[in-house]
């Protein structure tokens, strides 16, 4: 298994308990696809480096998690697919 951190802002017209459900949603995703979630830190709401469709901040959330080499392309995927999702990069870590 290898090392991966996934970075994916969230956009910010939720309520706080819709964050914590979407979190859950895809650290559910990591888990369920036999990745192993080791650390999960939401950053809150940040004010983005440039506009993305005429919003100007999102909700930041760094998961960090060991997998396979295949379930990175599949949470790309379900990140590419959602709507709650502006942005997302999920990138390996270490050797």
């Amino acid at each position: 298994m290898r090392k991966y951190e996934a970075m994916y802002i969230i956009k910010p017209s939720f309520e706080e308990d819709k964050y914590q459900e979407i979190i859950e949603k895809y650290t559910a995703l990591i888990q369920n696809n036999g990745g192993e979630v080791t650390k999960v830190d939401p950053w809150g709401k940040r004010r983005l480096a440039y506009e993305i469709d005429k919003i100007r901040e999102g909700y930041y959330v760094l998961v960090e998690f060991n997998a396979d080499v295949e379930l990175p392309a599949e949470l790309e995927r379900n990140f590419r697919i959602a709507d709650e999702i502006m942005r997302y990069m999920v990138v390996r870590v270490g050797e």
